[in-house]
């Protein structure tokens, strides 16, 4: 791995029929980790969002790092041609590993795996045990309802603190280059 800095990225490893937008924002997001000297780190697949954005930011120079458990790297959804892959034991040691690698955090679009991933390094940052930015995508509003539902919980005093105010939210990709 380089001595670059790295933004690891969460996002789904389908293509959202919804989201047709989504390709463009990618391709902004790559424009500015290159132009920020930014690596990306995120979940070694080569389907859906997470083959998009990897695959944009290798044909344009970029380095990517892969890390993917073996129980996905054996059903052929491994994206072989990275600068780096690294096949972990579980899912579990894919996500630390993802973690340590991190300076920064990028949730894009996804399912319950982005969603499980999002929720764990906002949990860690409401906790104090990480200080890394936290940066949502949110698309056309994607995630405006998961956005609700934190205000509802902090509303309700089951939140510690107001989560929306440790993370930042953009609507459009092009915001990126500020927090970069």
């Amino acid at each position: 791995m380089s001595n670059k800095k790295n933004i690891c990225v969460f996002c789904g490893s389908s293509l959202p029929i919804k989201l047709p937008e989504i390709n463009s924002e990618i391709e902004i997001i790559t424009d500015i980790a290159i132009l920020k000297k930014f690596a990306l780190i995120y979940g070694g697949a080569k389907i859906g969002i997470m083959g998009i954005i990897a695959n944009s930011m290798m044909k344009k120079g970029g380095e990517v790092i892969g890390i993917i458990p073996k129980i996905l790297s054996k059903k052929e959804i491994i994206n072989n041609n990275l600068t780096e892959i690294i096949v972990v034991e579980s899912m579990h040691e894919r996500k630390k590993k993802m973690y340590d690698f991190a300076d920064v955090f990028l949730v894009l679009p996804g399912g319950v795996g982005t969603l499980e991933e999002f929720a764990e390094v906002i949990t860690w940052k409401s906790l104090g045990i990480i200080k890394k930015k936290i940066i949502v995508l949110n698309t056309k509003g994607y995630y405006d309802n998961l956005l609700n539902q934190f205000k509802v919980m902090f509303d309700s005093k089951f939140l510690y603190s107001d989560i929306l105010k440790d993370i930042i939210i953009l609507n459009s990709a092009k915001d990126l280059v500020r927090y970069l």
